[in-house]
């Protein structure tokens, strides 16, 4: 299967954006943070760069940002943001049909970059869908050549209004628990999909993250060891929304 251009395969004239399930990653851009070998596993949930991730099917980032605009996760620091946007541009560049969803976030703990709403808009604007609940019921090819809705979430700066080019905070939600225990992440996150109405009904988009997070009180810190407990459940969650009645409300699913 062509995982590069899958939404194209699926037709973008009759596919609306809520039809569609989402394969997203989590802490998308720490392919290359911190130090190797030393503070690198404790904080690298991506191996892949975001280009690559684009390119094998990931249509979901997760960028974490600092105030000097640098990629982070915690306090271990990466790239720049703009090599999130150039990966992104590239793989725009090379595909006609493919719809991404750019969350950017300023991670906890952390400062808004100064004036980031006009560096987004600057460098992705004329990719950038605008902000608008028409979208959810839209096909692509009515969207296109916009491909990109890219969600801003700071933390003391406004979020963006309605009609902008950024899309605030509201339209992705999830439900977040911090554990290392992969059934107990596996029934909150069935729990609190079931909670939600189907895709058709709603105006936001709703993530499932299939992510698993080291603890203070176990001894294994680094990441890639307890996220793999977790992968196995993957097709077993999209096995138990078929089972439980869910799928329709199924939308985005993230992974480590």
């Amino acid at each position: 299967s062509d995982r590069k251009n899958w939404m194209s395969c699926l037709g973008p004239e009759k596919l609306r954006i809520n039809q569609i399930v989402w394969p997203g990653t989590h802490d998308s851009a720490t392919n290359k943070i911190g130090i190797p070998f030393v503070s690198r596993p404790f904080a690298q949930c991506q191996s892949l760069s975001i280009y690559r991730q684009l390119v094998t099917g990931a249509r979901v980032l997760d960028i974490r940002v600092q105030e000097d605009r640098r990629v982070c996760h915690g306090i271990l620091l990466t790239y720049s943001v703009d090599v999130v946007i150039q990966d992104l541009k590239k793989f725009l560049s090379e595909t006609q049909s493919e719809v991404v969803i750019l969350e950017i976030r300023t991670e906890f703990g952390h400062d808004d970059p100064p004036d980031f709403d006009k560096y987004l808009e600057e460098q992705l604007g004329e990719h950038l869908i605008h902000q608008d609940e028409q979208v959810f019921g839209k096909t692509i090819s009515e969207l296109l050549p916009k491909r990109v809705i890219c969600v801003w979430k700071p933390r003391k700066t406004p979020q963006p209004k309605p009609g902008s080019l950024l899309w605030s905070s509201g339209y992705l939600k999830d439900n977040w628990i911090d554990t290392d225990l992969p059934s107990k992440k596996f029934e909150s996150n069935m729990k609190h999909l079931g909670e939600q109405q189907p895709v058709a009904n709603r105006k936001f988009f709703y993530r499932v993250e299939n992510t698993t997070t080291p603890q203070a009180d176990n001894p294994v810190l680094c990441v890639r060891p307890v996220t793999n407990r977790i992968r196995p459940y993957s097709r077993m969650f999209i096995s138990q929304c078929f089972e439980r009645g869910l799928a329709d409300r199924l939308q985005i699913f993230s992974e480590d």
